[in-house]
């Protein structure tokens, strides 16, 4: 081989890496659209075929038609965009004061003395169970859903920041002093940085929690929204009309989860993960 053909093979390596990295990426993506039409399909011919009843489990066709009813009457806009406006303010909320909490138990030792025995014990029990007491002192409105979801959504979120501060290295902390920086220099320039990744690990986790207890919360409390639409299809024995609440609410949970992920690509350019093939 001579000299001259080293420096094309070295040029031409990275692009058959991306080249081949698109590759597993489409046949993943192949991958999961295909094993959702095979589930579609097999909902419709088990509706079709007299397995079960339509009362049980309406035809995807008749589900479909019904979300189109309702987008056309624009009842679908006005539940959705009642779950949409509550989940996405909690966890705006819990997401803001998740991080700073967070920030602040480890720079701070007598936020952490006051926090980490409230997160250790709320992080991991059923927080739902909470909901009547919202509803005793909050009421049935907005600002008791909100809260349950700020509730619910703050705890990964601060235990995620913990993790992330913590875990920066010691070496750029002390090279940084040395060097004459204050605290907010190092918390802007250092701290925040290296912790964002898995900040935004916490918030991925956050948002679906935000719109599942949002779900749960309107389904018990009632009024206008994807959860209370959905109950009150049940009451009435309405069951296209609860199957298609179920569609709605998981192509709106699927948008956040992507629109999220979009925003950490965005956010995370310069990091090295954005180089790495993902499937989102």
């Amino acid at each position: 081989m001579s000299e001259l053909d080293t420096p094309l093979l070295a040029r031409s390596a990275p692009s058959s890496f991306r080249f081949d990295a698109a590759l597993v990426s489409v046949g993943r993506r192949a991958g999961a659209i295909a094993s959702l039409l095979a589930l579609l399909v097999a909902w419709e011919a088990a509706s079709r075929s007299g397995i079960v009843t339509p009362f049980l489990l309406p035809p995807l066709s008749a589900v479909l038609n019904r979300v189109a009813e309702d987008a056309m009457s624009g009842e679908l806009a006005l539940n959705l965009g009642q779950t949409l406006y509550r989940a996405i303010a909690g966890f705006a909320i819990a997401g803001a004061a998740g991080v700073v909490i967070g920030i602040l138990m480890t720079r701070r030792p007598w936020v952490r003395w006051f926090f980490d025995p409230i997160v250790s014990v709320g992080f991991p029990m059923p927080k739902i169970a909470f909901l009547p007491i919202f509803m005793l002192w909050l009421g049935l409105y907005d600002v008791s859903k909100i809260s349950m979801a700020v509730f619910n959504a703050i705890f990964p979120v601060i235990a995620a920041t913990m993790a992330a501060a913590e875990g920066v290295d010691r070496h750029l902390l002390w090279s940084a002093r040395s060097l004459g920086a204050n605290e907010r220099q190092l918390l802007r320039e250092i701290i925040l940085p290296a912790a964002l990744p898995q900040i935004l690990t916490g918030l991925q986790v956050a948002l679906p929690i935000s719109m599942i207890v949002m779900i749960v919360t309107e389904m018990l409390m009632g009024g206008q929204g994807l959860g209370g639409a959905m109950i009150a299809a049940s009451r009435f024995a309405d069951s296209p009309g609860v199957f298609a609440g179920i569609v709605e609410i998981a192509v709106a949970g699927l948008c956040l989860v992507k629109g999220i992920a979009v925003l950490r690509r965005h956010l995370l350019a310069w990091h090295q993960e954005a180089q790495e093939p993902t499937t989102v």
